[in-house]
C-alpha cells in the first residue's frame, strides 16, 4: 500500500470519528386503534367525574354544633335572606357579619365596610340587632378573606361571648377557600364549620351550562390551589 493511500486511509478514519449526525433511527411504542379508543373513553369519563363533582367539592357543606354563625358579608342580598332562615331553624343565638371596606362607592355610601352594609340589610329584613354584630376588616390589597378572619379572631378575643365553635356562610364555591382559612386562623380554639348558600345566577348541578358558572368555578378550582399550595387571599 502506497503512502497516498496510507494517508487517504487514515484521513478516512479521521472523517468518521467526527461525523455528525442529524437524525437517526429508532423503535418506539405507539397506541393502536384499539388504544386510542380506550384512551378516549377514559378522558371522557374523567371530564365527566370531574364536572360532576368539582362543584360539591368547593361548594361545601359541613356545619357543625354552634351557637354563633359567621356570614361573609360580600354575599348577595338573596343569601342574606337565605341566611336568617338558617338562623331561625337552628340553634344559634348571634350572627356576626365580616367584610372589608367597599370597593366601589366608598365615599358616597352610608356604610362604608361590607360588614356593617351586610348587617344593616339583616336588620332591614327583620332580624333582631340584638343579635347582630358587625366586625369590619381594614383595607388589604390581598389576603382580604385571611383579614377578615384575623378580624373576627381579635373580635372574639375581647368579645364577652364565649364562642366554642361557628358555622361559616359563604356563596357557592367560595365556601371551600373560605373555610380553610378561617380554621387556619381560628382553630384549635374555635372550631369552624361551613354552610355553602345557593348561587341563583346560574343552576350549580349543571354550572358548565352558563358563562357565570364557569366563570366562577374555574377561578375558585384555581384559587383554591392557590390557597392551598401558595398562598391565601
Amino acid at each position: 500500500m502506497s503512502n497516498s493511500q496510507i494517508k487517504k486511509l487514515q484521513f478516512n478514519r479521521l472523517t468518521a470519528k467526527v461525523k455528525i449526525r442529524l437524525i437517526h433511527r429508532k423503535s418506539q411504542w405507539t397506541l393502536t386503534i384499539q388504544g386510542w379508543i380506550v384512551t378516549f373513553i377514559c378522558i371522557i369519563a374523567l371530564m365527566v367525574f370531574t364536572l360532576s363533582t368539582i362543584y360539591p367539592f368547593l361548594a361545601v357543606n359541613s356545619p357543625v354544633a354552634a351557637d354563633v354563625i359567621v356570614v361573609e358579608g360580600w354575599i348577595p342580598d338573596y343569601a342574606i335572606k337565605d341566611a336568617i332562615a338558617l338562623f331561625q331553624r337552628g340553634s344559634y343565638n348571634h350572627l356576626i357579619t365580616t367584610g372589608l371596606p367597599v370597593s366601589k362607592g366608598y365615599y358616597l355610601a352610608q356604610y362604608k365596610n361590607f360588614a356593617e352594609l351586610t348587617a344593616a340589610t339583616f336588620i332591614v329584613l327583620g332580624f333582631n340587632p340584638e343579635q347582630l354584630v358587625a366586625v369590619p376588616a381594614p383595607k388589604v390589597i390581598k389576603h382580604r378573606t385571611q383579614a377578615s378572619a384575623i378580624a373576627l379572631r381579635e373580635w372574639l378575643s375581647t368579645s364577652e361571648l364565649d364562642v366554642k365553635s361557628i358555622n361559616l356562610y359563604s356563596l357557592g364555591p367560595h365556601a371551600r377557600r373560605s373555610w380553610i382559612i378561617f380554621k387556619a386562623v381560628l382553630e384549635p380554639e374555635i372550631r369552624v364549620g361551613v354552610i355553602a348558600a345557593e348561587p341563583q345566577e346560574y343552576d350549580p348541578k349543571q354550572w358548565w351550562h352558563s358563562s357565570e358558572g364557569v366563570r366562577t368555578v374555574i377561578g375558585e378550582v384555581i384559587a383554591y390551589l392557590y390557597a392551598q399550595f401558595v398562598d391565601w387571599e
